[in-house]
């Protein structure tokens, strides 16, 4: 899930956030634009926050990601310039979620896009506010930045989830434009569904939505592990890992290597 914040008001921005999450209860919540400084606490229960606020005396921007404790998660470092953060969460299967947000004014270099998509672990989803317009994703015409992140999906073979409800409201001009949105790995894209919420919820955003659409009565969350409860001393001794299983270079590999019961 995908949505905007109010650069008003913080706790009204938090109450709006709950709204939502009470509605859909998410594995995640990827905020941009947050207007957020280090002094700055946000809490949800059963939430975590991995967030990137703005600096010095910019007060404009700001990005986090909410993912529910209920679904194992871990933060993903990133060494980019960009307002950019990352986590990888073990939902269906363990994917990288990343949200980011290209201030409309600042001059981005297509090195750092490319930097930030080759930081990212496939199966990966880019969910954020480029404030880039293409024909692509339904805009009139394509500017400059909407050539710059056409030519990330190009270079990068990524899949643009696009739906063509738009998702965002020009208020000085009483327009509606997409500028939001959902970028994936090639693998996701079959099991993706993007929708766009209707109430902007005290923003000029509209929430967008994504979904597994395997099963579309399921809940989003996945089944909850009980860690504490597990029996570790039959788990060892019914588990066969051997040295050669586990010292391997990637951390990734070894863990596949690792029986499952």
């Amino acid at each position: 899930m995908e949505t905007d914040a109010n650069p008003s008001d913080t706790d009204y921005v938090t109450d709006d956030v709950k709204d939502i999450i009470c509605q859909y209860h998410p594995v995640c919540v990827a905020l941009q634009e947050t207007f957020l400084k280090s002094c700055h606490t946000t809490k949800i229960r059963r939430y975590g926050c991995v967030r990137k606020d703005t600096e010095g005396p910019s007060v404009s921007g700001g990005v986090c990601i909410f993912t529910s404790l209920d679904v194992p998660s871990s933060a993903l470092p990133l060494h980019t310039s960009l307002q950019a953060v990352a986590v990888r969460i073990h939902s269906t299967s363990l994917i990288t979620v990343c949200c980011l947000y290209l201030p409309p004014n600042t001059v981005i270099h297509q090195h750092d896009l490319n930097n930030l998509v080759d930081q990212l672990p496939a199966p990966f989803i880019i969910l954020g506010d480029f404030n880039g317009h293409s024909t692509l994703w339904g805009s009139a015409k394509t500017n400059p930045r909407g050539r710059q992140i056409e030519q990330v999906l190009s270079d990068h073979c990524l899949c643009l989830l696009y739906h063509e409800e738009p998702t965002y409201f020009h208020e000085p001009t009483r327009s509606f434009h997409t500028i939001d949105l959902a970028i994936c790995s090639p693998s996701l894209l079959p099991h993706l569904n993007l929708s766009v919420e209707k109430d902007l919820y005290n923003s000029d955003h509209f929430p967008v939505i994504l979904s597994h659409n395997s099963d579309p009565g399921a809940k989003p969350f996945p089944p909850t592990y009980y860690y504490r409860r597990a029996d570790w001393a039959l788990f060892t001794q019914l588990a066969v890992i051997t040295d050669a299983m586990v010292k391997t270079e990637s951390v990734n590999t070894a863990v596949q290597e690792v029986p499952m019961f």
